[in-house]
């Protein structure tokens, strides 16, 4: 009789210590990319963009050009919408900075009606009031050269990094069929079939993203840009897109880009109402966009809720600063694809989308809308059958 062998037995770790392990491991990784906070955040711009430049990359290598001429061709196009960008903005700066002068005078008025009215009701002396000027004017001066020296630095090394990212950008298109292959190592014990439909996924959700966060741009600054026309704001365009702009910081980025035209209003116009009418406008059209134009444009593309997208922003803030509130809700939305993907993260998914309600509402309104569309062309078709049959009939003649 053959001696019975007893299965092995495997060894698995308590809940508290695999629970320590993982925040040991989530601990080192946030830390390490703080301290790499520079080149991670280029290597992920510059990650995205090739996403968007993808499209037309493998357009150009399909009409038989090769790949590196191609992807150099797409670099360029996408690098001459940026310049073009950059001086429309550099022209409107321009005509900015020849407002100058006149908010200069108008401040100037200001200032003399507030010491008017300190010396009138609150019996502050000009003297005094003079002194107590000067006094914060040199705190501000003394502080001012420090900040400006760290902005020229930081601008000066932020353009220097600006410069890589193209270089980032070929070699990621160049070299794509290569780092899928390298993941398809690195996760061997998972099928193909999942992880290209997890690559394909992603692609999706950042490519909608970025097209969907370009129409949105439009629109929130073509509606900026008429509300404060309508109010005779100078360089009304230019306030209206750049706050649009901003858009790429979610929830905040159009409140922070309203805060020059309100400026500017108070400076170049009599009334201060027309200061008041700018935060009208802003918070009409932030109302809009958060409500009615992101929801339906973008929010339906990456499916990550408020509540997520707002604790996102202040984390990345916090890991890199502006980039970090710009890179926040791709990341989320990449994150919550890769969650719903693997069996034991899809709670962690779960809680980072929309709602389950939301999702039915929405999957029956689009059915609801598809019913329409083919109820409607129904309805035409059976009219122009309806049309021809009439047409076709002759009138009978009597017979006289």
């Amino acid at each position: 009789m053959p001696p019975t062998t007893t299965p092995p037995t495997t060894f698995q770790l308590p809940y508290v210590a695999r629970l320590g392990f993982v925040l040991l491991s989530i601990t080192l990784l946030v830390y390490w990319m703080h301290v790499l906070g520079s080149i991670v955040t280029l290597l992920l711009f510059s990650i995205i963009l090739s996403m968007a430049m993808f499209p037309l990359t493998q357009w150009l290598e399909k009409k038989g050009l090769p790949s590196a001429f191609a992807i150099t061709l797409a670099i360029l196009a996408f690098t001459t919408v940026f310049l073009g960008v950059g001086v429309v903005i550099g022209y409107e700066v321009n005509e900015f900075m020849q407002m100058l002068p006149q908010m200069l005078s108008k401040v100037e008025s200001y200032t003399a009606q507030m010491q008017q009215w300190a010396y009138e009701h609150l019996k502050i002396s000009h003297k005094m009031q003079v002194n107590k000027l000067q006094e914060y004017t040199q705190n501000l001066s003394s502080k001012s050269g420090d900040m400006v020296g760290s902005a020229v630095t930081t601008t000066g090394s932020m353009l220097g990094m600006l410069a890589i990212v193209p270089v980032f950008i070929f070699f990621v298109l160049y070299y794509r069929n290569m780092l899928t292959q390298f993941l398809y190592k690195v996760f061997s014990n998972t099928p193909k079939s999942k992880l290209n439909g997890v690559f394909s996924k992603i692609y999706e959700v950042v490519h909608n993203y970025l097209y969907g966060l370009f129409l949105v741009t439009l629109i929130v600054g073509m509606l900026n840009s008429i509300g404060l026309l309508a109010l005779g704001i100078q360089s009304a365009f230019f306030f209206g897109f750049l706050a649009a702009i901003l858009l790429i910081i979610p929830y905040f980025g159009i409140l922070i880009g309203s805060i020059l035209p309100i400026v500017v209003a108070l400076v170049t116009k009599e009334s201060p109402m027309y200061a008041l009418g700018v935060a009208g406008i802003f918070f009409f059209v932030q109302i809009l966009e958060g409500n009615f134009i992101t929801p339906y444009i973008v929010g339906s593309k990456i499916s990550i809720n408020p509540l997520a997208a707002i604790i996102a922003l202040f984390l990345c803030e916090m890991l890199w600063g502006i980039a970090g509130m710009a890179l926040a809700l791709p990341l989320t939305a990449i994150l919550k694809v890769i969650f719903d993907s693997v069996s034991y993260l899809k709670p962690y998914g779960y809680v980072l989308g929309e709602p389950e309600v939301d999702k039915e509402r929405e999957l029956k309104s689009t059915k609801i809308q598809a019913l329409e569309r083919e109820l409607v062309e129904t309805i035409h078709e059976t009219t122009d059958e309806v049309k021809a049959i009439f047409h076709k009939k002759k009138p009978i003649k009597k017979a006289s």
